[in-house]
């Protein structure tokens, strides 16, 4: 279900009752109760406590069956084996949806609770969930302090989002929206994305996530937001190794659940970040207006300083984040050295040297040559401003009248302003944020920010799996993935199979010399001992074969021809499939030191070969494929068409939880898979 009006009952219900309300303070009945009752002039509240009593003058009734009027929304906060009894009791009386704040009690009972929910065509939220808020709505379902603007958060936890919460007041920002997912037995992250981007009043959607379920859904979620003008800032885990499962191939080593969530969030035009703190640096600047170059391109800063020691650690800070701080235009330079005194820097970063000190007016004046210079995408003032007011209060109105004439000249331009200051809770940087400037305490968390948001670029479109595998393979043996990648269009060495020596030797009449020998049946042959490369003649093949057979012990040997083109690299080339995402595509350095090396990229499979194209170009050696020191360039065309048909292999045979090549030996003249296997689901 999708959209805002199917779960017009969660976010705007007509009726709300709680169960299980209180009028102690120490307990959550309390607190929900008391926000619902926060939302008395737009709906009718309802109180529930078998014991009787009430709050604020609304009487607590015994049960819902007691209620004048059926509500639409329920909310439970009694004991678990009470929470059966009432959501079957509010399904009775009509109910449309239920907010489930208590655990649950085991997987078993939480799917049984949401199947009878669903079967009496209601919602659920939760079970283990902290509720809702709606500050547009006038909805407050949830413990603790939501304060309200314009960022639509959905988090599966509690206190990941009242810290979110506070660190957005105190930058003069807040919740449009809230939703506490709980253990998702019905309504999911994905439903709650959909909705936030159909709801106006939410500019930023920012979501914690642990349990993606159904990824790809999640991933349209993103995608659609993007589209709509409404960034996505996203948080998980599992960057550690104890979130990394260990698996048969060097794939299952280098495709970790972490790295493919920030695969598909780069995809669908999401940005992940790595902490609360980071998230609401780069939602404040997003909700000032702060976005990322149209058309691509470096995003330019540049930073003015009442110091030259601060402006040039700012402009390191930026530079380190991939952020570009230009060389000033000769007219903007002019401008600045009109207004500054002589000796003052009139580069980038600019240094005010005293100016500031001397009349506060010069911090806008420079602001404004530099807002409307054209020279940067964002301007940054870095320093003591805000805190004038703090050693003489006197100046404290003279500082707040700059502040907004700051504020004016970042409106007029339509280009980004952002403040770091010394200060803290001082009068000009309250103006500043109320005037919509993001004000940061220090220098790291703007840099930040405008890095996130330089990151954030349009979804890439991704193919869909139009064509079911007409067969099962029934191994993942290199003798069945590599029939399976060639009928893909995948080029292989001419190759044949054996099982004697007597066997490989009439083999190699066919295929040639020199050639390869090759174990079957070994994930890493190489350190095995099941790999003999460049044998010449019969004599040097059989040495090889007895050597491999005593100590590998392999049953089933590959005679293939030996491949040595110049200028040859090496890749890899894989497909794991993730239990919510599906299958997910890795291209990296490969050979021997995969693992080693870690350069890899990342994408939903199956591809488009513009995009595998790309996975090439992200990757942190990509220089060596097109040419490094005069070598020439690989076929990178014949490298990304490659990458695809391992992809859409993989997409189309779900019996296969990992597919790889590796290597995928890439050359000026093509490509060819040197070898391959799969892991059967």
């Amino acid at each position: 279900m999708t959209g805002e009006a199917p779960l017009a009952a969660l976010f705007d219900p007509l009726s709300v009752a709680v169960v299980g309300a209180s009028d102690h303070p120490e307990k959550w009945g309390y607190w929900l109760a008391k926000g619902a009752l926060s939302g008395r002039d737009r709906r009718a509240v309802h109180l529930v406590n078998r014991r009787g009593g009430g709050l604020d003058g609304v009487p607590f009734r015994p049960a819902l069956t007691a209620l004048p009027d059926a509500p639409e929304h329920v909310v439970v906060a009694v004991p678990a084996p009470f929470v059966r009894p009432v959501v079957a009791e509010g399904l009775a009386v009509g109910a449309r949806c239920f907010t489930v704040i208590t655990s649950g009690s085991g997987r078993a009972d939480e799917h049984a609770l949401a199947e009878l929910v669903t079967g009496g065509g209601a919602r659920l939220l939760g079970p283990n969930c902290m509720g809702i808020v709606d500050t547009t709505t006038q909805l407050r379902l949830s413990w603790g302090d939501f304060p309200a603007v314009a960022v639509g958060l959905v988090s599966q936890s509690g206190n990941p989002a009242l810290e979110i919460g506070r660190l957005l007041a105190r930058a003069g920002q807040g919740f449009s929206r809230f939703v506490s997912l709980g253990n998702q037995r019905d309504i999911d992250a994905a439903d709650a994305l959909e909705s936030l981007i159909a709801h106006g009043p939410t500019r930023v959607i920012a979501a914690y996530i642990e349990d993606f379920r159904d990824g790809r859904r999640l991933a349209r979620a993103f995608a659609a937001a993007h589209a709509a003008g409404k960034p996505v800032l996203v948080l998980t885990v599992g960057r550690g190794p104890a979130s990394t499962v260990a698996a048969a191939s060097h794939t299952g080593a280098l495709v970790s659940p972490y790295t493919t969530v920030a695969a598909v969030c780069r995809e669908a035009g999401a940005l992940l970040l790595d902490s609360a703190g980071e998230l609401v640096d780069t939602a404040v600047c997003l909700l000032a207006g702060v976005a990322a170059r149209r058309g691509g391109g470096s995003f330019r800063v540049a930073v003015v300083g009442d110091s030259g020691g601060q402006g040039a650690l700012a402009a390191d800070a930026f530079t380190v984040r991939g952020l570009d701080v230009p060389q000033l235009s000769a007219r903007t330079t002019e401008k600045l050295a009109a207004t500054l005194p002589p000796g003052a820097g009139c580069r980038n970063p600019v240094d005010l040297a005293g100016a500031g000190e001397a009349d506060l007016g010069a911090y806008a004046r420079v602001a404004r040559a530099l807002l409307l210079g054209g020279d940067a995408d964002a301007v940054v003032l870095t320093g003591y401003f805000g805190d004038y007011a703090s050693a003489n209060p006197a100046q404290s109105a003279r500082e707040c009248e700059v502040a907004d004439e700051l504020a004016d000249a970042a409106a007029e331009s339509g280009r980004a302003l952002l403040v770091h200051t010394m200060a803290r809770d001082t009068p000009a940087p309250a103006v500043l944020r109320g005037r919509g400037v993001p004000v940061y305490e220090r220098i790291e968390q703007a840099a930040t920010a405008l890095s996130g948001i330089a990151l954030l670029a349009p979804p890439s479109p991704n193919p869909s799996t139009t064509r079911r595998a007409p067969y099962r393979i029934p191994d993942g043996s290199y003798e069945t993935v590599r029939d399976l990648l060639a009928s893909y269009g995948l080029a292989f060495p001419a190759a044949r199979f054996v099982t004697t020596a007597d066997e490989a030797v009439d083999a190699a009449r066919s295929v040639g010399y020199p050639l390869v020998l090759k174990a079957m049946g070994l994930a890493h042959k190489t350190e095995a001992g099941g790999v003999a490369l460049a044998l010449a003649d019969a004599d040097a093949l059989r040495a090889a074969f007895e050597r491999m057979r005593a100590a590998t012990g392999a049953e089933r040997y590959v005679v293939e021809a030996m491949a040595t083109p110049p200028y040859a690299h090496e890749l890899i080339v894989g497909v794991r499939r993730d239990p919510a995402f599906g299958p997910v595509a890795m291209v990296g350095l490969g050979g021997v030191t995969a693992e080693l090396l870690a350069d890899t990229a990342l994408a939903l499979a199956p591809l488009t070969g513009a995009r595998a194209r790309v996975l090439l170009s992200e990757l942190r050696h990509a220089r060596l494929l097109a040419g490094w020191r005069g070598a020439p360039s690989v076929h990178l065309e014949a490298a990304a068409a490659a990458v695809c048909a391992v992809a859409r292999a993989a997409a189309e045979h779900p019996e296969l939880a990992e597919l790889e090549v590796n290597p995928l030996l890439v050359h000026p003249g093509g490509a060819v898979a040197l070898d391959a296997h799969g892991v059967l689901a």
